[in-house]
């Protein structure tokens, strides 16, 4: 399931061409949900399932908590520092930086999480989980934005991107507001937190098998409803994360992943899942490699044009809807980026942060 959202968050990320993109494979402009904005949550709700099927086991055999307080930090760091680099590139600008991202969010819910796992139990996460859920939707719909006088949600004027204005350092993604930012972090934490409540289900021994996917997609019904209807009053948005997309997003991912779990580890249908753990092995070297390899297949000029305009080019020239050709070129780029993944998994080489 990590490959897989690791993939997808490569063909999202890197159509053919930007003019020509299917509705679905572009973030919402605000409100509402497509394919590309499930991928940033599932991350964060996979990041939750591994601290629980990771750290569990060493706990159990008695390895101190205090032992992995210089793990989780030195791996937060790491994480955020190749954020950081990813930002800087192509010209190193240090006055026109960027201090938020994706890989910057997924260190930082790591690092809370991580400590949450360590010392607090289920029953208190999911305290913690519907405290900062409940809060967020008092604070973004009863506290009107300064300078407005007024409860306000839309782009750019809604109380999230007030306190941006005010303590985001560096220059924000969509100028006036990003999508990163300071206050909708706390409801992110909440999709890791869930994470991990599915990662308590797989692990839980008082489930026989064919119960444990059972009760993931039971699970995920129930979160993706419930997150609809509460969508009724604080809208389904990436942008601001709200808690209604906590919910709608975990609840898939919760039937994605008890899914794979049926599909894979129950019935044994592993021949389509090797692609997924190809990239899933080495999941942050992929996004870096992605990002590396834009500067080659998306910027560098050839002949006039990029090496994506060409092949855009091409393939509508030969008869293939330019949206159609778009997606296909982008599927190229994943498929160019899992073969080094592939070289790397065959020789056992897997880069951990």
């Amino acid at each position: 399931m990590r490959g897989y959202t690791v993939a997808a968050m490569l063909m999202v990320n890197f159509p053919g061409n930007e003019n020509f993109v299917y509705s679905t494979l572009q973030h919402s402009k605000w409100n509402g949900l497509t394919f590309t904005d499930i991928v940033a949550p599932f991350f964060l709700f996979i990041v939750g399932t591994s601290i629980v099927l990771a750290f569990s086991p060493k706990l159990e055999q008695g390895v101190p908590k205090s032992s992995f307080h210089k793990k989780i930090i030195l791996r937060s760091l790491k994480i955020f520092a190749v954020g950081m680099f990813l930002n800087m590139l192509p010209d190193f600008n240090f006055g026109d930086l960027r201090w938020t991202g994706t890989l910057h969010r997924i260190a930082i819910v790591y690092l809370v999480c991580a400590f949450l796992f360590l010392y607090t139990n289920r029953k208190q996460q999911i305290i913690i989980g519907s405290f900062i859920l409940v809060a967020y939707w008092l604070v973004m719909t009863l506290i009107p934005t300064p300078g407005y006088g007024k409860v306000m949600l839309e782009p750019g004027v809604n109380l999230a991107a007030w306190i941006d204005s005010k303590y985001l350092p560096g220059k924000m993604w969509q100028g006036t507001w990003d999508p990163e930012g300071i206050l909708s972090t706390f409801p992110s934490f909440v999709s890791c937190i869930t994470g991990m409540m599915a990662g308590y289900l797989l692990r839980n021994s008082k489930l026989i098998e064919w119960e444990r996917p059972i009760w993931l997609m039971i699970t995920g019904i129930i979160m993706a409803t419930l997150g609809y209807f509460w969508g009724l009053l604080f809208p389904v948005n990436e942008n601001i994360w709200t808690s209604s997309f906590v919910l709608v997003t975990s609840g898939f991912a919760f039937l994605v992943l008890g899914a794979s779990h049926y599909l894979t580890d129950l019935k044994g249908y592993t021949r389509y899942a090797k692609t997924g753990v190809v990239f899933g092995m080495n999941a942050i070297t992929v996004y870096v490699l992605g990002d590396l390899l834009s500067l080659v297949f998306y910027q560098a000029k050839l002949g006039g044009d990029t090496i994506n305009g060409w092949g855009t080019k091409f393939l509508t020239q030969i008869g293939f809807e330019p949206k159609l050709a778009s997606l296909m070129y982008a599927v190229t780029f994943v498929a160019i980026c899992y073969l080094p993944c592939l070289w790397l998994y065959r020789k056992k080489i897997f880069i951990k942060l």
